[in-house]
Order: C-alpha cells, then structure tokens, then sequence
C-alpha cells in the first residue's frame, strides 16, 4: 500500500446536506481572492462555482456517513495549492474506476487548461449543489455526470460493482465506483477518444490505460496508485 494512504471497502454512503460557516474561507477572503485571480489570469477557462466539501464523518459498520457544506470554488482551490492545511473540511468525491475485459484500468490525463493540468486519474470531480436531493448528497449521481461528460459513456454500459471502495489521502478521500466493462481497453479507449474529439474543450487530454505496475506514473497521485495495487493484486 502507498504510504500514507488508506483503503477500505465500505457497503453504501450516507451523505447529507448540512450549512456550516466555512472558518478558512471567511478568514482568508483575501488571501483567497488574490490567488484565484492569478490563477484565473493563468488559466482563463476557470470559473468560481460552488462546491461541497464534507465538514463531518464517521464509519459505522458498513456505512461511510458524512455532512457537507457549500463554499465556492476558489476557496477550494486556495484550500488545495496551499497543501490542504488542517481547516475541518475533507475533499470528498466520487470516482469511477474504469476495468475493461482485460482487466486494464482506464484513467484520465486531464487538460491544460484546467486546474490539474496533466494529472492522470479517475473521471471524477468535486461535488455541487446540483448533487443535493432532499437534503442527501448523492455520490452516485455525481460518478454518473462525470462518466458521461469527461468520457461519453454512460453507466448502464457496465457492470457496477456493489458498494464502494474508500481511499483517503490525508484530507482527500475518493469514493470509488468500480464499473465492468465487457470491452477491451483499446477498444473503450478509441470510443473515449472519439468523444474528446466531439468536444469543443474537453476535460481530458487523453486517455491512458494502465495494464499493470509498469505503467504508473508520477502524475498519478497517491491515492490512484493505492487503488491500482489494490486491484492488481487481486487478479
């Protein structure tokens, strides 16, 4: 296992929606404001949304249970460039782990104009408001939405394995999905890389299959490289 990573498997998330002054982003507003302009003036297609960060959580047999807040974006961003220093929040998303019939895993190489630029990982992404249902933020709904956007695949197209696979990163905890493919990765990949062509700005440079240990790389961070190991050791 990577060092200071953990992982775990848990039987089913129970998220809800719960208001909270975020103390980091009221304290720091400035400091904040002037990252993020920078950042802007770097990378113009950066916008400031809102997101929700978990404020809470607890594992209580085979339930992940947490609360969130809502707070915007650049706040977010500062939280993360500045190295997560300790501010009573978790960065908490879903993620989905791509197997082919092969058993290769198909991971993202995210684009240059984005805040990750050339990172290589899960299709993922921070949730929103629009995750929010009746009070419960909804993991499932935010996998499913970023499947579809940074890939074009839609989920009935796999076979999504029960519950979720836990791996925390300090202050990062990504909640794993694992969806079956019947196809190769080769041939998952072509389908992928013809969506990206489709799109007037993707997300994704490109998509890269990892076949085994050979193929890590150091833009992976810790926590893709935790999973991988963990499913290749499996097989």
């Amino acid at each position: 296992m990577t060092a200071d990573v953990s992982l775990f498997h848990v039987d089913r998330l129970e998220l809800r929606f719960e208001q909270k002054p975020w103390r980091f982003a009221q304290e720091r507003r400035d400091e904040i404001a002037a990252y993020f302009a920078e950042l802007q003036r770097q990378k113009p297609a950066i916008w400031n949304g809102r997101i929700l960060l978990l404020h809470h959580h607890e594992i209580d047999g085979g339930a992940f249970r947490g609360a969130y807040l809502e707070t915007d974006y650049a706040s977010f961003s500062a939280w993360s460039a500045w190295g997560m220093p300790p501010a009573g929040v978790c960065n908490c998303f879903g993620a989905a782990a791509i197997i082919a019939a092969d058993n290769a895993v198909l991971l993202g190489v995210m684009g240059a104009h984005t805040a990750n630029a050339g990172l290589i990982y899960f299709p993922c992404g921070t949730p929103d408001p629009n995750d929010i249902f009746d009070g419960k933020v909804d993991l499932g709904a935010s996998v499913v939405r970023e499947l579809a956007e940074e890939t074009g695949c839609e989920i009935d197209a796999f076979v999504v394995e029960p519950g979720w696979i836990v791996v925390r990163q300090g202050d990062r905890i990504a909640q794993i999905k694992v969806l079956r493919s019947a196809e190769t990765a080769d041939a998952l990949r072509a389908r992928m890389l013809e969506h990206l062509a489709r799109e007037e700005q993707p997300e994704l440079a490109d998509i890269y299959i990892v076949r085994g240990s050979r193929d890590y790389r150091p833009a992976m961070p810790p926590y893709v490289i935790a999973f991988l190991e963990h499913h290749f050791d499996r097989a």
